[in-house]
C-alpha cells in the first residue's frame, strides 16, 4: 500500500544531505577559485575563469582526494561490520545472536528481481553496497591522481620546471600525504561513532541505542 506522507518526508533524510553538499561543493568552488587567482596574481601569472578553474588540478585534486577517503571509509565499514563487532555499540551486531541481515534471502513475493533469479545475479546483489562503494572509492581515487598530477604540473610549469609523468608521480610523497591526511579522519569519525555510541544517547536518532537501553546493549533497534 502507497505511503500517505508526503514525497519531502519520506526522502527528507536524503534531500537534506544533498542539498548540504551542493552547497558545501558550491561554498569550495568559489572560495578554490578565489585562493587559486589570488595564488596566480602573487606570481603575475593570469587569471583563471570559472569554466578553466572547474578543469583545474586544484579543483579536481581537492574534491576528489576527499570524496576518495569517504567511499573508502563507507567500502571497508560495510564489509568490516560483516564479521567484526563491538558490544555496546549501536553500530555493531550483536555477537551472541544471528541477525536478520544474516539470514539467507527468499524468493519471495516482493523480493528484488536479482534474488529471485538467484545464481551470480543473487551473488552480486547480495554484496552489491560494498561492491558500488569500492568502485566509487576506485574511481575517486584515478581522479583524485588525475587532478594532483595535474594539479602539481600546472604549479611545475608556472616555476618554468619540466612536468612530472604519472609513472613518477605515482610514487610521490605529496600524492600520498593528500590521501592519507584524508583517510586518518575518516577511520578516526567512525571509530568515533561506534565508540560514543555505546555511552552516548541522541534521541529520535536510528544511530543511537534508546536512552534508557544498557551500555552492554548492542543495536538500536
Amino acid at each position: 500500500m502507497a505511503s500517505k506522507q508526503s514525497f519531502l518526508k519520506r526522502n527528507g533524510l536524503s534531500i537534506a544531505l544533498l542539498l548540504l553538499m551542493l552547497f558545501s561543493l558550491a561554498g569550495q568552488f568559489l572560495t578554490g577559485w578565489s585562493d587559486k587567482n589570488n595564488e596566480l596574481i602573487l606570481n603575475d601569472e593570469p587569471q583563471l575563469n570559472a569554466w578553466a578553474y572547474l578543469q583545474s588540478g586544484h579543483f579536481i585534486q581537492a574534491t576528489f582526494e576527499n570524496w576518495e577517503s569517504e567511499f573508502l571509509q563507507m567500502a571497508l565499514y560495510v564489509l568490516l561490520t560483516v564479521k567484526l563487532f563491538q558490544v555496546g555499540s549501536s553500530e555493531s551486531k550483536d555477537p551472541d545472536k544471528e541477525e536478520e541481515v544474516d539470514r539467507e534471502p527468499k524468493a519471495k513475493p516482493g523480493a528484488p528481481s536479482p534474488v529471485k533469479k538467484g545464481g551470480v545475479w543473487l551473488w552480486l546483489y547480495s554484496r552489491s553496497l560494498s561492491i558500488s562503494f569500492t568502485v566509487l572509492f576506485l574511481a575517486s581515487f584515478a581522479l583524485h591522481f588525475y587532478g594532483s598530477l595535474k594539479n602539481h604540473n600546472e604549479e611545475q610549469l608556472e616555476e618554468g620546471l619540466p612536468p612530472a609523468s604519472w609513472a613518477k608521480y605515482i610514487g610521490d610523497s605529496g600524492f600520498w600525504f593528500e590521501s592519507f591526511q584524508n583517510w586518518q579522519s575518516e577511520f578516526l569519525s567512525v571509530a568515533s561513532i561506534v565508540i560514543l555510541s555505546i555511552w552516548l544517547r541522541q534521541k529520535g536518532s536510528p544511530e543511537s541505542k534508546p536512552v534508557d537501553a544498557p551500555h552492554s546493549e548492542t543495536g538500536g533497534g
